[in-house]
């Protein structure tokens, strides 16, 4: 079989003008992998301070919650001072007068009163009020004449909610409905 297309020999200047284009197009890959590459390097040093950034503010914040427990009784404490100071007194004085004795201690309880109220604690002292099972804890049911059933008669130790929430539930003594 016989070609039919003849070959054309490649001129010297179209060979020149191909291997010119050639290398442009190698020029400008390179530079385009020079400016990858750079920015490239630039995104991994980004990456690696924002790294070391958020593993110091872990540890910042790791610090500060340490801090934060280790001193998170510090107002009420220094408020119980006082407490402290006034038994420390009372302790000292050498008395034995009874009612010198008890207007102490009653100071003291006040005081300790105070702080506890100033910090948010709440005293559950219930007498007369409908027994509640979420605030009070029934220990035994009395005959109680003129008091409605289920009405607490006595308290037995007071109970205390702190913030809303309660911390210890009041021990009472509820009146049994009549016959029971």
């Amino acid at each position: 079989m016989e070609n039919t297309h003849p070959i054309q020999p490649n001129s010297a200047a179209d060979n020149a003008s191909s291997a010119d284009a050639v290398q442009t197009d190698v020029d400008l890959l390179g530079q385009k992998l020079a400016e990858y590459e750079n920015t490239i390097g630039e995104m991994h040093d980004v990456l690696l301070r924002e790294r070391a950034e958020i593993e110091n503010q872990r540890k910042r914040l790791q610090r500060d919650l340490e801090q934060a427990r280790k001193f998170a009784n510090e107002r009420l404490l220094g408020d119980l001072l006082t407490v402290f100071d006034g038994l420390e007194h009372g302790l000292l004085a050498d008395t034995t007068d009874a009612a010198a004795l008890r207007e102490g201690m009653d100071l003291t309880l006040k005081a300790l009163t105070k702080v506890g109220e100033s910090n948010g604690l709440k005293a559950v002292d219930p007498i007369g009020q409908p027994f509640n099972p979420e605030l009070h804890q029934a220990m035994t049911m009395v005959e109680a004449p003129g008091k409605a059933p289920n009405t607490v008669v006595s308290v037995m130790q007071k109970g205390y909610v702190l913030n809303e929430r309660l911390l210890r539930p009041a021990l009472v003594a509820i009146a049994k409905a009549p016959g029971a």
